[in-house]
């Protein structure tokens, strides 16, 4: 099966964008971008994270483009952009200016919204000038600055060098992950999910995954393994909320609070308990809440907007 093909149909099958388009990053590289709902509407950028595609935020589209602009993108490598050698934390900035440079009109604001290195694309274009103009608030989802694998729970040892070790090898590793069978649900749900995932969420996030080419999950890997954004975070001086699963193994809750210690504008921090690391899959209403209250406080000025019922 095709990566693309593995995503886009089944149970997870995002929606029908309302166009695509593609943005052209500073080196180069060319990135698939969708955007969803009505044009005159608030804008919501959703970056996805590592491994994964727009395919991941098809719950928090599909609700929200009934009254939001909601403009996904898949990172370079991942899903239908192509890879690039250039594999930074700088690439990820450059990237994610290269969208709202093609997407949002001089000055426009938008939500911003970035899921495990989504938020960490966030967070090194913090200082970057289309950056801030464009972002009116931002959300963190389930990610970290720094010590990742340090401070990662994937591998069930004592934190030390002989985890940190493992634990790099283990994310690192170059190994097909080959068809989508039980036992990769398995180990994918230990790692990555709470211990109550419904198996269709599970599924979802199997084939998300697994569609990641191996070359691509590696050379980002190398970029996590050593990376440090704590300076980032200190230039993210927009009102910037936090959002975490309390059962998260790759970035546990040590790395949430760390993020609101630090951040200027921190403008709340929501745990979800039960919940592991891919938020917006394991927990679609509640991170889909988030951004509406987000964007009727910060975007439109409304004030906080709650969930449509039964959403």
């Amino acid at each position: 099966m095709s990566r693309s093909r593995s995503v886009r149909t089944g149970a997870w099958t995002p929606p029908v964008p309302a166009r695509t388009l593609t943005a052209v990053s500073a080196d180069g590289a060319r990135l698939h971008v969708e955007v969803h709902g009505p044009e005159d509407a608030p804008a919501v950028v959703l970056s996805h994270g590592w491994t994964c595609s727009t395919a991941f935020w098809a719950a928090q589209i599909r609700d929200l483009a009934a009254d939001h602009r909601v403009i996904a993108y898949d990172q370079r490598g991942h899903g239908r952009s192509p890879a690039s050698p250039a594999c930074t934390t700088r690439a990820l900035a450059d990237d994610l200016e290269a969208v709202l440079a093609e997407t949002l009109a001089p000055g426009e604001k938008a939500l911003i919204a970035g899921h495990s290195m989504g938020g960490m694309t966030v967070m090194a274009a913090a200082g970057r000038p289309r950056f801030r103009e464009h972002a009116a608030a931002v959300l963190l989802c389930s990610t970290g600055s720094s010590r990742l694998v340090a401070e990662a729970r994937v591998v069930p040892l004592r934190a030390g060098r002989v985890r940190n070790w493992i634990t790099a090898r283990v994310l690192g590793s170059r190994a097909p992950l080959g068809p989508v069978t039980p036992v990769a649900k398995s180990i994918l749900k230990y790692a990555t999910m709470g211990a109550g995932s419904a198996p269709h969420r599970v599924e979802a996030c199997a084939r998300i995954v697994h569609a990641c080419p191996r070359e691509v999950r590696h050379a980002w890997s190398v970029v996590l393994d050593t990376l440090d954004l704590d300076d980032g975070v200190r230039r993210l001086t927009v009102p910037t909320a936090v959002l975490h699963g309390a059962s998260d193994r790759l970035t546990p809750p040590v790395h949430a609070r760390a993020l609101a210690a630090a951040l200027p504008h921190c403008a709340g921090v929501t745990e979800l308990p039960g919940i592991g690391h891919m938020t917006p899959i394991e927990a679609p209403e509640p991170v889909t809440g988030r951004i509406r209250e987000l964007v009727g406080t910060y975007v439109t000025g409304a004030g906080p907007v709650r969930m449509k019922e039964g959403a």
